[in-house]
């Protein structure tokens, strides 16, 4: 079942294509020349790297990660000479993953740029992880020109040597992607982007200009374009309808990372009618950990307080909020479907009943923030809140540091949560692994945007290298939580060092691949190698100008946290934790096991 009753609203909020148009007139101009920043107000020729470096900045572009080579070296030039800041990193799968947390510590698209070949293969992850993680990506690569395809050019990029059309095609990668072949192509990609960018949601693009044409001049003029952000929202039957169903009987909240702006309204409508609020752990801190009415984290690394919930006082409804419902968020539980079904609320008219297929499923395509304000005119509001019943809460038992043995991972989060979470407005990324279930599980966030994690595609180095993009774009410390596995993949002190970026690394550092360890032998498979050799990650830290402190007790975990808040360089914190601690991945466990059953 599909809603059709649906209306759009259309922000404020304007992109501004080169204004005054674009064009190609008079004498020449040098197109590399480091001495003097290109003047799109002078009557000159100008090259198609300027324009489109021209068309970002009018789309709101402020920064562009990657690594530059041969064929990309016309656009990054010209991207060196405007307002955008240029970032070499040292991996382009690092500045990916940076330029995602960068979006979303800031709101900004962002630009990622590599060279021909390997370069492009190298951002894939990245940008897949773009797509999934619902981030707006503008990745600019080269390709081969065409008087060189097929003839064996280096690190050739064409369709003689990259079959696989995903990557210059919009599809399941891409929202939109092209190959430029001309200058008169760029009027109509500068309005794809521009309409792109303001849908609501992801939008990942891939422009690939060859070499020959960045430096070719324009000749088409590029008229101004506006465009205003649209955030499709629910019509008044649609809303009545959910105001009916909601009344009928106690109903749950689930809050998801769609509904991020939507916070207030959230609390609002949770204290006018009492219900219960759980949360996917991308979603952590929408809705006050600390609030009565809070119940827990679902899926991996979540909450048993929530299954209790479930169990004893199971709603009648559940009002889905802004997620697909998808494994690690719900492991497809069936006890988390209530009686008579749920009410899912997405930008997303697809997302809506493929989680719980067989379920009823009420599906509203709307803007989470929008639909809320209108279900709030329809409960009035309470000089008291109203009284909650004694809903289950998520316990964290204290712990006692201990002066011998290594350092339990409880106690590590603990501290982390008291210096870090409480005294810091930090940006916190977990890392895949046992680091995101430690972090989902024990730390508890009362503000949106503070907590960061990926669920969907959940790469290893995400967050390694994303904190740098956190860190970078808010100014101001972004902490990343990860093992040892993960910070021996990529890392990027290097580059944080290079541009002064305030990032801390907190390593969870064990000898091991130890979700894989644990999660093997919980299976029943043994003998599987997991371990890792020995590393001083502050070795390797201040090696490349960084600064770091190992910490191998766990009476001087927080000072060691204090210090990392405070350093002036990027600083990395190696902890030597204890393998053997069970890390809170049962519900994965269970849900392989569950998978295996199924297909037997």
């Amino acid at each position: 079942m599909r809603n059709t009753n649906v209306r759009t609203n259309h922000k404020s909020v304007e992109h501004s294509i080169a204004e005054p148009a674009i064009g190609s007139q008079s004498t020449s101009s040098s197109l590399l020349s480091p001495h003097r920043k290109p003047s799109y107000s002078e009557s000159t020729e100008i090259t198609v790297a300027a324009a489109i470096v021209k068309m970002l900045e009018d789309l709101g572009v402020r920064q562009a990660f990657g690594l530059f080579g041969g064929g990309i070296t016309p656009l990054v030039a010209m991207l060196e000479q405007s307002s955008i800041q240029v970032l070499q990193f040292r991996h382009e799968t690092g500045a990916a993953f940076a330029a995602i947390e960068s979006y979303f510590a800031n709101g900004r698209p962002v630009v990622v740029f590599t060279t021909t070949g390997p370069g492009i293969t190298n951002a894939l992850t990245g940008m897949f992880a773009a797509r999934w993680e619902g981030a707006k990506v503008i990745f600019l690569s080269p390709s081969t020109s065409t008087q060189q395809r097929g003839r064996w050019a280096f690190q050739e990029t064409s369709a003689y040597t990259m079959s696989n059309t995903s990557i210059f095609t919009s599809g399941k990668l891409f929202h939109y992607a092209t190959t430029i072949e001309g200058s008169d192509e760029l009027p109509v990609t500068t309005r794809r982007l521009a309409l792109g960018l303001a849908q609501p949601g992801s939008f990942v693009a891939h422009l690939s200009v060859p070499p020959v044409i960045q430096t070719s001049f324009l000749k088409a003029s590029i008229p101004r374009i506006t465009s205003s952000p649209i955030l499709p929202s629910a019509g008044e039957d649609t809303i009545w309808k959910s105001v009916q169903l909601l009344s009928e009987g106690p109903f749950a909240i689930w809050v998801g990372f769609g509904a991020r702006d939507a916070g207030e309204e959230i609390r609002q409508l949770a204290e006018r009618t009492g219900s219960a609020v759980i949360c996917s752990p991308r979603a952590k801190g929408i809705f006050p950990e600390d609030h009565p009415q809070f119940v827990g984290v679902t899926g991996f690394g979540g909450h048993s307080s929530v299954l209790t919930y479930m169990q004893s006082q199971s709603p009648l409804r559940v009002l889905v909020l802004g997620t697909k419902l998808s494994e690690f968020t719900s492991f497809w539980n069936l006890e988390m479907i209530p009686s008579r079904g749920f009410i899912h609320v997405d930008i997303d008219p697809e997302v809506p009943g493929v989680a719980y297929p067989s379920v009823e499923t009420v599906p509203i395509q709307s803007d989470v923030g929008e639909f809320v304000k209108a279900l709030l005119k329809h409960f009035p509001k309470r000089s008291d809140r109203l009284p909650v019943s004694s809903l289950p809460r998520p316990k964290f038992e204290a712990i006692d540091s201990q002066n011998d043995g290594l350092i339990r991972p409880e106690i590590l989060m603990d501290k982390i949560q008291r210096v870090i979470v409480e005294n810091s407005d930090a940006i916190v990324i977990t890392e895949a692994g046992n680091s995101f279930a430690w972090g989902t599980h024990w730390l508890r966030f009362n503000t949106p945007r503070r907590y960061r994690v990926s669920t969907g595609f959940g790469s290893m180095g995400h967050a390694a290298t994303g904190v740098v993009g956190a860190a970078l774009a808010r100014n101001s410390k972004a902490v990343a939580i990860l093992g040892d596995g993960a910070m021996l993949m990529n890392s990027e002190i290097s580059t944080a060092v290079k541009y002064k970026i305030p990032a801390v690394w907190i390593v969870l550092n064990d000898g091991y691949y130890n979700m894989c360890d644990q999660g093997m032998t919980l299976l029943g498979f043994n003998g599987v190698d997991a371990e890792i050799p020995t590393t001083d990650f502050v070795m390797i830290a201040r090696g490349m100008g960084a600064d770091g402190i190992r910490v191998e007790r766990e009476a001087d975990v927080e000072a060691a946290l204090e210090k990392g808040l405070i350093s002036n360089v990027p600083f990395v914190i190696d902890v030597v934790i204890d393998p053997t601690r069970p890390a809170p991945i049962g519900t994965r466990i269970q849900s392989l096991i569950s998978q295996v059953a199924k297909e037997s």
